[in-house]
């Protein structure tokens, strides 16, 4: 069974909906990418050293990052070689199946959350303004409100306009309580009045919005290595997620945003927003191979349940959507 069979056979057994919201969350980047891909393979007759530098181009133009291109790049010749493969075409499936081992290579269970069974789970949610954090946090609080979680927000952005207000609108839209203080305040003291409200509460996940003035870093890095201190000192092994917010638009902007997070404080995961606004769909691979980082949810649109848990295959098979339609009609 050829590689494209197998993915929709295995995305057949999940979510329809699901496989949906990746397929048209992924349409601007699979219109550009996928397109040049066909018009690449319609035109050669091999696989030469020229379609090869063809596909570079194009990867790197789906913001996949130049080092993740170049090692994509040298498997794809190794693969070609190793099975004799001569039709342009058979291409296709080989690149899709590298994307998927660049993705997975060297961790197991990447998208899924670390949740504590039977006490407090603490995320802590950092990123620039203006990526979406807010209606991220919002977004995964109804998510697990409505898997019967109990739940909290921590309104720790004290400082830009309108953020302690912006988490109350998501927390009334949602059924959770937001915790606050004064605009202005110590955002560790909120974190702690959060922690003592969410033990109190007996509540499964505490969700805390932070600040992101990235122009004053120093400052902002300090406020955060104090932030997570608070919660380390309250919840030992706290926070169990320290989750960046990303806007997928921004391209390779998100990677050098990720970097300066990453030296700062313990990144576990990134949250990929705005995908389904972006043509470059490929920054998700390039965050993982270029900075190790899993990508945990991805945006696909404006709706509530539009922020998905990231599914490697899906995303691959919403790239490839028209190549693996094709390939099972035509079986």
């Amino acid at each position: 069974m050829s590689f494209f069979k197998r993915l929709k056979e295995k995305i057949t057994n999940q979510t329809d909906s699901v496989t949906q919201k990746f397929k048209d969350g992924l349409s601007k980047t699979r219109d550009s990418f996928s397109e040049r891909v066909n018009d690449l393979v319609s035109r050669y007759r091999k696989v030469d050293e020229e379609f090869f530098e063809e596909l570079e181009e194009i990867l790197i133009g789906a913001d996949v990052g130049v080092s993740t291109v170049m090692d994509l790049i040298d498997e794809l010749k190794d693969e070609v070689k190793r099975k004799n493969i001569q039709d342009p075409q058979e291409v296709q499936a080989v690149i899709s199946e590298k994307l998927i081992d660049i993705y997975e290579s060297g961790e197991e269970q990447l998208a899924g959350l670390n949740m504590q069974q039977d006490s407090l789970t603490v995320v802590l949610f950092v990123g620039v303004n203006g990526v979406g954090k807010t209606t991220t946090i919002g977004k995964i609080a109804h998510k697990f409100k409505s898997e019967g979680k109990n739940v909290l927000m921590a309104a720790g952005d004290t400082f830009r306009a309108g953020a302690i207000e912006q988490l109350e609108v998501w927390g009334e839209r949602v059924g959770v309580d937001v915790i606050k203080q004064s605009a202005g305040s110590d955002p560790a003291a909120v974190m702690y009045d959060a922690i003592q409200s969410a033990k109190a509460r007996k509540a499964d996940i505490l969700l805390c919005d932070t600040a992101g003035r990235l122009q004053n870093k120093v400052n902002l890095m300090k406020e955060l290595e104090k932030v997570k201190r608070v919660i380390e000192r309250e919840v030992p092994g706290a926070p169990h997620e320290v989750l960046l917010v990303l806007d997928a638009t921004t391209g390779q902007n998100a990677l050098s945003q990720a970097k300066i997070f990453s030296e700062a404080t313990n990144v576990t995961g990134i949250v990929l927003t705005k995908l389904d606004g972006t043509a470059k769909g490929g920054i998700v691979l390039a965050i993982r191979n270029e900075l190790n980082l899993p990508v945990k949810f991805v945006g696909l649109g404006e709706k509530m349940d539009d922020l998905q848990p990231f599914d490697t295959e899906q995303y691959i098979y919403g790239l490839f959507a028209n190549a693996v339609e094709d390939e099972v009609q035509n079986s």
